[in-house]
């Protein structure tokens, strides 16, 4: 196939591609414990019934332990190379659902952007790969291995399959992960990084129960201040995270402007950005920590008493290249060392992730960066992401020759994980016909 009628494949599929998502978005596969499994498995059927309909002409479901993975496989010509081409079909939960403008789990199209839980994270990664499917009538330039996993957000199984099932990679020569988007709505791009993860729940308690503040305030330590000392010491003057041996590195791609970081963010006027270097910098190579949940009592009917116990979860999100298990014991260790007073803390270490650096110089990054010009006529950026792909690490690890393509229709406005997740369907089409146009051309040169 030409460029022109892979153009016009896609274009003609633009109806399809939409109702396509949306039927994916009805099924509110949410991963997290508590929520109906059901769900997981219908939306996989659903996932493998559309890549059938595309033309796939061997689909399965394979035991994932948390959740189904999707499989299919479309042969290309004799000797090709195979792209595997990943995404995720599960989604995070809704959250507060007063805070929708229409129903998480029921699709809506407002001013060309499609609302609903699932629609950008990562059920248009899924939408695209069938799309390509179909664009070539099942007959690739390439052969394409397509796996679709279901407990991304919640950490399954999945994500160690490079090292527990090679098997299914080992002949991979490239691999397409659609599970992220552009730094604007029309400017191509690359992710080139990924931030890792590490995270712990620190727990304080100082008296056996609350006491009047008048009588007893003074002497004995209140344990939510100790938390609040506690905590400030995870960054240094101005805002950079303190942890000691957790470092980062000056982000040589493009950088995010502060105008467009402070409106995507909600930073409101007159609020300064904390830490120091480039928005790129922070965003993407250096390490950040949070405080991410907080168990204290409300304000609204708070006695006025000292606080026997309170605890919080801090998050640390990690460059790529540092090692998440030594990362946590940092974390952890200066959650211990830095309590005030000398009061004793309680410490949870959480599971880490590992962020990861993929290669920019071989024949797909080439490939892939023809590819996106020619879909979006502008020269394609590279850029971090701030989220984390364990399974993009893993697969990196275990298999360090292969080419790792983080591509999709995701933008900043999309809102994944929060209320109003959206995709705008013009990217979600753009987005199409870069990926078609990549396996064209890596199949041409291969």
């Amino acid at each position: 196939m030409t460029d022109t009628t892979i153009t016009a494949a896609i274009e003609a599929m633009r109806g399809t591609i939409r109702d396509d998502l949306a039927a994916l978005v009805r099924i509110p596969s949410v991963s997290f414990a508590g929520y109906d499994r059901a769900h997981i498995h219908t939306c996989a059927q659903a996932a493998a019934d559309l890549l059938t309909a595309a033309g796939a002409p061997h689909v399965e479901l394979l035991d994932g332990g948390d959740a189904p993975v999707v499989h299919a496989e479309v042969p290309g010509p004799p000797g090709a190379p195979v792209v595997l081409m990943y995404a995720h079909y599960d989604v995070q939960p809704p959250g507060d659902e007063s805070a929708w403008h229409s129903e998480p789990f029921e699709p809506a199209e407002r001013a060309g952007r499609l609302y609903g839980r699932g629609a950008a994270d990562d059920k248009s990664g899924v939408v695209i790969h069938a799309a390509c499917v179909r664009a070539f009538g099942g007959q690739p330039p390439v052969t394409l291995r397509i796996m679709l996993e279901g407990a991304e957000e919640c950490g399954g199984e999945f994500e160690e399959w490079p090292h527990t099932h090679p098997e299914w990679f080992a002949d991979v020569a490239a691999v397409v992960v659609a599970d992220v988007g552009n730094v604007r709505i029309g400017e191509p791009t690359l992710t080139t990084g990924l931030r890792g993860t590490a995270d712990a729940i620190v727990s304080v308690r100082t008296l056996d129960g609350p006491v009047h503040s008048g009588m007893f305030g003074g002497p004995a330590p209140d344990a939510l201040l100790v938390l609040i000392k506690l905590l400030a010491t995870l960054t240094d003057e101005h805002g950079n995270a303190a942890i000691e041996g957790v470092t980062g590195f000056d982000w040589a791609g493009a950088d995010y402007p502060e105008d467009d970081y402070r409106t995507v963010a909600g930073v409101r006027d007159g609020v300064p950005l904390i830490g120091t270097g480039s928005v790129s910098s922070r965003l993407m190579s250096k390490p950040s920590v949070n405080v991410v949940g907080l168990d204290a009592p409300a304000v609204a009917g708070a006695p006025n008493a000292l606080i026997p116990a309170a605890r919080a979860k801090v998050s640390l999100r990690l460059p790529p290249g540092v090692e998440p298990h030594a990362a946590l014991d940092a974390l952890c260790e200066h959650l211990r060392s830095h309590a005030p007073w000398g009061v004793t803390v309680d410490v949870e270490p959480g599971r880490p992730a590992p962020g990861s650096q993929v290669p920019t110089d071989g024949p797909a990054y080439r490939a892939a960066t023809a590819a996106m010009e020619q879909a979006y006529g502008r020269p394609v950026q590279q850029i971090g992401s701030g989220g984390s792909i364990p399974f993009v690490a893993n697969l990196r690890a275990a298999f360090p020759q292969l080419e790792v393509l983080l591509l999709g229709a995701q933008d900043p406005l999309a809102a994944i994980h929060a209320p109003n997740e959206s995709v705008d369907l013009g990217e979600l089409q753009s987005a199409t016909l870069a990926q078609a146009l990549f396996l064209a051309e890596y199949g041409s040169a291969s």
